[in-house]
C-alpha cells in the first residue's frame, strides 16, 4: 500500500490541482488595482476594469470591433518590406522575434489598417498591437501607416489612428528612425488635401511615435491614465534633477499642460469622434462652397 500513498495519490492530486488552476486561470484576471475580475466582465466592458476604470490594452481587431459601427470593418492589405534588412541579432535573432510575435498576434506586423463607418461616416482607421515587440514602429509599420493615408486621400475620408507603442524598432536602427520623417510627410499630405487626421493615444504612447505622427493630429485624444511621453520618467528626472509629480506623463497631466485636446473613455470614443468629424466635415464643405463662390466672382469680374 505504501507505493499507492507515495506515488498514485500525489499523482492524482496534482492532476486535479492542475485542472482546477487552469479553470480558475480561464475565469479570472487581475488589474493594476490588485482586484480579481471575471474575464467575462472585463470583455463585456471593452476591457475596462469595472472597479478602477483602468483601460487595458486591446488587440488591433478588438480595437476595431469596439470602435466601428456595429463592429463592422474591412482590413486593408498593406505592403510588407524585407523583414530583417540588417541581419540583426542580440540575445535572439530578429527573425525569430518576428516569428514569435506573428504567432502571438496573428498579424504580420504591429500595425493593422481597416476601413468602416463611425457614426455612419466612412473612415480609415489604424491601430497598433503592443504585444508585437512592444508595438514598435519599423519599416512595415511605416508602409502600413502610409498605405492608410493614401487610401484616405484617394477616397477623401478621414484618417484615424490609435497609437500604442514603445517607439521605433531598435532592430531596424536608422531604417526605423527614417519612418518618423516618412510618416510626418504622409500627415502633411493629408493636411494639404484637407483630410481630417485624428490620433487617439492609448497606454503607452512613447518614444519616436510620440515624436512623429502621434502628436500631429488635427485633434489629439487620449484614453484615461494613458502614459504619453518621449523619454522615460527616470531619464527625465535624472536630467532635470528634480522630483516629478506622481501624475507626470499621464493623459490628464498632458492635457492640463496643453499637449492634447481631450481625454475620453473608451466607450465614448465612437460617439465623440463621430461628432467631431461631423463638425470638421461640415466646416470643410462650407469652406469649399465659399472658395467656389470666390472663384465664380473673380471669373465674372474678369469677364466684365
Amino acid at each position: 500500500m505504501n507505493w499507492i500513498t507515495k506515488f498514485i495519490k500525489p499523482k492524482i492530486k496534482s492532476l486535479f490541482e492542475k485542472k482546477s488552476s487552469k479553470i480558475e486561470e480561464n475565469l479570472w484576471t487581475t488589474c493594476g488595482c490588485k482586484n480579481l475580475i471575471y474575464k467575462e466582465d472585463l470583455e463585456s466592458n471593452q476591457k475596462v476594469c469595472p472597479k478602477c476604470g483602468a483601460h487595458h490594452k486591446l488587440t488591433c481587431k478588438e480595437r476595431f470591433e469596439t470602435f466601428f459601427d456595429n463592429k463592422e470593418f474591412e482590413l486593408i492589405e498593406t505592403p510588407l518590406p524585407k523583414e530583417d534588412p540588417l541581419n540583426f541579432e542580440d540575445k535572439k535573432k530578429y527573425t525569430d522575434r518576428l516569428k514569435s510575435a506573428r504567432k502571438l498576434t496573428g498579424q504580420d506586423d504591429a500595425v493593422l489598417i481597416a476601413k468602416g463607418k463611425v457614426q455612419n461616416i466612412d473612415v480609415v482607421v489604424g491601430s497598433q498591437d503592443f504585444r508585437f515587440i512592444g508595438g514598435s514602429f519599423g519599416a512595415a509599420s511605416g508602409e502600413a501607416f502610409i498605405a492608410g493615408a493614401q487610401h484616405a486621400i484617394e477616397n477623401k475620408v478621414p484618417y484615424i489612428f490609435f497609437s500604442c507603442s514603445g517607439g521605433q524598432r531598435m532592430m531596424e536602427s536608422s531604417i526605423a528612425l527614417m519612418q518618423m520623417s516618412r510618416t510626418a510627410l504622409a500627415v502633411n499630405e493629408l493636411k494639404k488635401k484637407n483630410i481630417p487626421f485624428m490620433v487617439i493615444l492609448t497606454d503607452p504612447t512613447t518614444g519616436g511615435v510620440t515624436a512623429s505622427w502621434a502628436m500631429l493630429g488635427d485633434i489629439l485624444i487620449a484614453e484615461p491614465k494613458a502614459t504619453i511621453g518621449f523619454a522615460g520618467r527616470r531619464v527625465i528626472q535624472d536630467t532635470v534633477r528634480e522630483t516629478l509629480p506622481d501624475e507626470f506623463q499621464t493623459a490628464e497631466y498632458v492635457k492640463d499642460h496643453g499637449g492634447i485636446d481631450l481625454v475620453v473613455e473608451r466607450k465614448y470614443l465612437n460617439t465623440t469622434i463621430g461628432t467631431l468629424l461631423n463638425v470638421l466635415l461640415k466646416k470643410q464643405e462650407a469652406q469649399a462652397k465659399q472658395d467656389s463662390n470666390v472663384t465664380v466672382d473673380k471669373s465674372l469680374q474678369a469677364a466684365s
